[in-house]
């Protein structure tokens, strides 16, 4: 029986953009009209600060400031998730506990990058952060970032060993990984797809749902697709799938935000701005998503 926390992340998350000015700073009141955007549309619940919000941009009073903002606009119509994770486990341990995390449902933390730990590192990285913790904890698992694997073995011995641990955002790529972890999790374990365009076939594993990218522009699509998975039915699910590939596959061609934030641009709803060391997206990816947006 899955816990009254994990049934509230079943569904559709985004990662949320942090729209900027041109001048480079946070642009607030299109922040508030994005995530009233995505709480219409249908998401089940928003992560901020995370890799898509370009949160390792971002200095401790900005990050404050999106948080207090997101948390106001949102006013506990859907649960929020927020990033906190790093490389340095003392460091994030010491910013949970400088966090007011009394609103947050559960916090998304990345495994460690650049320093490649070992799975006995990374096992005691997340034991002392759920131990420090006063919400549950989400694993985020994304190598093509990280420069590391938090592989299917470490993965279930963190799940079925360490308390509070709500979950993992798998992003891998690997679904053989991802179809291990769902068989032998513990039965209140959420495993979450981290990739859009494998979200379909993850979900067919019996994965929980998805923290997605392109739920910042396409909700509604997006979300009806993951509870046509919920709800097994494959054949409507497949088709929204289907249509959503090329725009899916679009945004990632330049990088991610920056593709993200062009569509949203295109779509009217915040200025195709990014801070460096990020660049926009090139005029060729611009024009492809320019086009393909017709068919939406």
């Amino acid at each position: 029986m899955i816990k009254k926390t994990n049934k509230e992340l079943v569904g559709t998350g985004v990662a949320i953009v942090t729209p900027f000015h041109r001048e480079g700073s946070i642009d607030f009141k299109s922040f508030e009209n994005l995530i009233n955007y995505q709480i219409e549309g249908g998401v089940d619940y928003i992560v901020f600060l995370g890799t898509t919000g370009e949160s390792v941009t971002l200095n401790e009073d900005e990050k404050n400031a999106i948080l207090h903002c997101g948390l106001e606009v949102v006013e506990e119509r859907v649960p929020v998730v927020m990033g906190i994770g790093g490389n340095n486990t003392r460091s994030i341990i010491n910013q949970i506990k400088n966090t007011d995390l009394s609103d947050i449902t559960a916090i998304l933390s990345v495994s460690p990058y650049y320093n490649k730990p070992q799975p006995k590192g990374i096992y005691n990285h997340y034991k002392m952060i759920a131990g420090e913790s006063p919400v549950p904890v989400i694993l985020y698992n994304v190598p093509s970032r990280t420069g590391s694997n938090l592989d299917a073995e470490t993965t279930l011995k963190i799940a079925h060993e360490v308390p509070n641990i709500l979950g993992i955002k798998e992003a891998s790529g690997n679904l053989a990984q991802c179809a291990k972890i769902i068989k032998e999790r513990p039965e209140d374990f959420l495993v979450i797809s981290g990739d859009d365009a494998l979200t379909l076939p993850f979900m067919s594993l019996g994965g929980d749902g998805v923290i997605s990218v392109i739920a910042n522009a396409l909700p509604k699509e997006f979300s009806q697709m993951v509870n046509a998975c919920l709800e097994n039915d494959y054949v409507k699910a497949r088709e929204i799938s289907f249509k959503l590939m090329s725009v899916i596959e679009a945004i990632y061609a330049d990088g991610s935000p920056s593709g993200i934030k062009a569509l949203l641009e295109i779509r009217g709803l915040a200025k195709n701005n990014v801070r460096l060391p990020l660049a926009k997206a090139n005029k060729a990816v611009y024009n492809l998503l320019n086009a393909i947006n017709e068919i939406f």
